[in-house]
């Protein structure tokens, strides 16, 4: 039965033999796990993280964004990382939830405490679909706050309101910039994520609980991610490695959906808004 479902082959419907295989699924399992990525925030029109869309030009040097999101870049060059994550952040405030994250809520909604949502997204489109921020676990941060860059504390701090929501290019005033200070002792804030040098911990980005979920997890539904992160990897092996039934959303092959395919599980092809409301509402 464990295989690759083409919805655009297939029609709009997923066949009653999947249908009968994910709500059995769905039924038997103590806890289903939702892992994101860039995928589904592309189909509300967030360019993917490594697009064209990514690099940002200092001078006449083009950056990639493994060379602007990273602490080194932060502290050699500061503004140039908020102008960047400031620009980020209007692509974001100006993206809706699409169909495949309100099926997420729906789908929190139905299961409850055996549901939870690990997001590689730092967009936050999930909570603002009503993902609850407490079965949310924001891996990779959020960039709608901000912290200390020299952890004074591990508060989070919104993103101050005096900054434009809508800075369309990297031109704005640096002043503005200047004031993006930690409210506690004063020295440069910094974006909520997590960068290329860092490592993820508990506190910022739930690591050792996104582990134990995935340990106990009897049923993963992988969404528009190709795995190029360590901690979904381990969620990923974690799952399998216990038994549990993986599913993978994706609109092309990827190693997650030959993974699933080698352990009884599903590669659906298709985009987030088609595959999970279908998913759902066999529910």
């Amino acid at each position: 039965m464990s295989g690759v479902i083409d919805l655009k082959k297939e029609g709009p419907l997923i066949s009653s033999d999947i249908k009968k295989v994910w709500q059995d699924a769905v039924e038997s399992a103590g806890q289903v796990t939702i892992l994101t990525g860039a995928g589904i925030s592309a189909e509300s029109g967030i360019p993917t993280f490594r697009g064209p869309e990514g690099y940002w030009t200092i001078g006449s040097k083009e950056y990639h964004p493994q060379e602007m999101a990273t602490m080194a870049m932060f502290l050699q060059r500061p503004l140039e990382v908020w102008k960047w994550y400031c620009y980020r952040r209007s692509v974001c405030l100006n993206a809706e939830p699409n169909q495949g994250h309100q099926a997420l809520v729906d789908l929190e909604h139905k299961l409850g405490d055996q549901f939870t949502l690990i997001t590689q997204n730092v967009d936050g489109i999930h909570l603002k679909a009503g993902n609850s921020d407490a079965r949310t676990y924001q891996i990779h941060g959020n960039v709608n706050f901000m912290r200390c860059s020299v952890e004074c504390s591990q508060d989070l701090y919104p993103f101050p309101e005096f900054i434009p929501f809508k800075p369309v290019t990297k031109d704005f005033p640096e002043s503005l910039l200047q004031k993006l200070s930690c409210p506690k002792c004063g020295n440069r804030s910094r974006p909520h994520v997590l960068w290329f040098d860092e490592y993820y911990n508990e506190h910022f980005y739930r690591f050792e609980s996104s582990l134990e979920v995935a340990a106990r997890t009897d049923l993963l539904l992988v969404i528009g991610t190709a795995g190029a992160t360590n901690l979904p990897n381990h969620v990923v092996q974690l799952v399998i490695r216990n038994g549990g039934l993986v599913f993978d959303v994706n609109i092309e092959d990827n190693s997650f959906g030959e993974l699933a395919k080698q352990n009884k599980g599903y590669a659906l092809t298709g985009t987030a808004r088609e595959i999970l409301p279908e998913l759902v509402s066999f529910l």
